[in-house]
């Protein structure tokens, strides 16, 4: 068992890091939050800079050390979630060859078109490889190209001297971890996502099927470790720029994915949680692998000894709103969503509609090309009117992906949801996604979800629990906001839901043609 009451832990974002300093009964003394530039630009490129990455950390810590007396004695464990899907070249040391490669980034579009393609064909996927990587992995790369397997086949082709050189391909996480201890790691999702993982029963490693087949030298993808293990401890560098003991334990970590999930507190089979931030995703742990190809979203293998994950992500939510509150007159980095959208007025029946699908989407529609738009503007519309239309457009688009997720096999229909990220401390949204699914809403921690359920990763080490998802299952008590369906918006939600798919099925067919 670690020495030390406390756990610095630490969830890497898209735009920034949050930071907190929590104890055994599960609540945060201190938080801080450092932001950090994504560098965007045309064709696709969402690049960041590692290093930023990290001196947002040390920047943070520097700050809580502050806040929190004799922090440098009583927390001795460091543990990280980050954004997912990114890649890192990194050399035999460490050192990042170019910028990382975001999540966002889509610059790989049709190499992955034309890894997956083919004669014949099925949903645009070859039919012998779709099988063969249904079979192993549970999954295929998506044809937008945001997986890392085609960010690594694009670096393949447009920086062949970059490829050469790499000795890892790390994802956000797995570099933060080298930064802190020097060892090269990665997480059971990260790996999954890649779509090299044989995720089958018993089996749990890279596939050199699919390494073979992709084009990947499985000998530059790193170890894959359990989130709760620990790895070392802080190297001299490491704890000289953090201001942390060289005694501090890191722990291996995990996306912001499977942190959103034991933050959420639903970590019994089943029971589903919304993240709603930057992007938004449905998921739920589940006893065994689901798959729906056609809907593009599946389990995947958390780094929980690789326990099955549900996740249907969908690409712009918080991202979407921003947008709105911008482009309507106001300023979303100078207030905050929930003040935003406070005084939106009153819907009106001949309000327009709003699809939020300015990065492309994912599920249950996996198509890039696919662009946002107002349906159904007037010369009275006004600023109020278009942020209205947002907040329903993003409900109205995570509804659309939680009635197939909601009917897969084990997952539970009634009762409450938790709803988690940083878009769920804004009231008009919570009210107004309960009265788009017709379901209860509970919010527990909602913009610190990450920070908390990565604490909870050091349970076992710190003697607070037994196990990670004991210590997880108790943030589900922890209630600051609850919305239950209001019937009248309910029944005026389900109709501009009705006239919505019929205009959603049009805006689809027209970027198809």
């Amino acid at each position: 068992m670690q020495q030390g009451d406390l756990v610095i832990s630490a969830d890497f974002g898209t735009s920034s890091v949050k930071v907190g300093v929590v104890n055994g009964d599960m609540n945060m003394l201190a938080r801080a939050t450092e932001e950090y530039p994504i560098h965007l630009a045309a064709g696709g490129v969402a690049e960041q800079n590692p290093a930023d990455l990290w001196a947002a950390l040390a920047r943070a810590v520097t700050r809580l050390r502050q806040d929190v007396p004799n922090l440098v004695e009583r927390a001795t464990t460091l543990v990280f979630c980050s954004q997912i899907c990114g890649v890192i070249c990194a050399d035999e040391n460490g050192r990042p060859l170019l910028p990382c490669m975001t999540w966002l980034d889509k610059r790989a579009a049709k190499l992955g078109q034309s890894l997956i393609g083919g004669f014949p064909s099925a949903h645009g996927y070859q039919l012998g490889k779709l099988l063969r990587w249904l079979h192993i992995a549970n999954g295929a790369p998506s044809k937008n190209g945001m997986d890392p397997t085609v960010k690594m086949l694009w670096l393949k082709h447009n920086e062949p001297e970059v490829f050469e050189k790499t000795r890892w391909f790390l994802d956000v996480k797995d570099w933060l971890v080298h930064r802190a201890t020097g060892r090269f790691t990665t997480a059971a999702e990260s790996a999954n996502l890649t779509w090299l993982l044989d995720s089958r029963q018993g089996r749990n490693c890279w596939s050199p099927t699919l390494t073979k087949m992709t084009g990947v030298p499985i000998e530059k993808l790193p170890e894959i470790v359990d989130a709760d293990a620990p790895v070392d401890k802080l190297t001299p560098q490491a704890s000289a720029e953090l201001g942390l003991s060289a005694d501090t334990l890191v722990l291996a970590g995990t996306s912001d994915v499977t942190a959103a999930a034991l933050g959420s507190g639903e970590v019994e089979d089943g029971a589903l949680h919304i993240s709603v931030a930057t992007s938004t995703w449905i998921a739920a742990f589940v006893t065994g692998r689901r798959l729906n190809a056609s809907h593009s979203y599946a389990t995947i293998a958390s780094s929980l000894d690789f326990r099955p994950l549900l996740v249907a992500s969908q690409e712009n939510a918080g991202s979407a709103l921003s947008w709105a509150v911008n482009i309507s007159g106001g300023n979303s980095d100078g207030e905050t969503l929930a003040g935003a959208f406070e005084d939106m007025g009153e819907p009106q029946d001949d309000d327009p509609y709003f699809a939020p699908w300015l990065a492309g989407e994912r599920v249950p529609v996996d198509n890039e090309t696919l662009r946002g738009t107002f349906h159904g503007l007037s010369l009275h519309h006004d600023a109020r009117a278009l942020r209205r239309a947002a907040v329903e457009g993003v409900a109205l688009n995570i509804l659309w992906s939680f009635d197939s997720v909601s009917k897969v096999k084990g997952v539970r229909r009634a009762g409450p949801i938790s709803l988690v990220g940083g878009v769920a401390s804004n009231p008009t949204f919570g009210q107004t996604l309960a009265n788009t699914l017709n379901r209860e809403i509970r919010v527990g921690e909602a913009r610190h979800a990450g920070v908390l359920g990565t604490a909870t990763l050091a349970a076992k080490t710190l003697g607070w629990a037994d196990s990670t998802f004991e210590a997880a299952a108790r943030l589900s008590d922890n209630t600051v906001a609850f919305y239950e369906p209001k019937p009248e918006r309910v029944d005026a939600m389900a109709l501009r839901r009705e006239k919505f798919e019929r205009i959603r099925r049009q805006l689809i067919r027209s970027y198809r043609d």
